[in-house]
């Protein structure tokens, strides 16, 4: 199975988000991998796209990403 790109790694994160987070920890460590690979230091999200798009949902998503290793930022809508 070939390593998924930082594109298809922040799909599945978008995905499990709407599944109710199911497998979320398997999708950052997939994405904190891609942006290694990719030479990236930051994922880029659309807030649009998000479950919960309020100032409390992305600190929540920002904090829980930066302790796995994952720096976020929202792009802007």
């Amino acid at each position: 199975m070939s390593e998924p790109t930082v594109a298809d790694a922040t799909n599945r994160i978008y995905e499990s988000l709407q599944a109710d987070n199911a497998d979320i920890d398997v999708h950052v460590a997939a994405l904190k991998a891609a942006l290694t690979r990719a030479g990236l230091k930051e994922a880029v999200f659309d807030p649009a796209r998000l479950v919960q798009n309020n100032r409390s949902g992305r600190k929540r998503m920002e904090a829980y990403f930066r302790q796995r290793g994952v720096v976020v930022k929202f792009s802007a809508s």
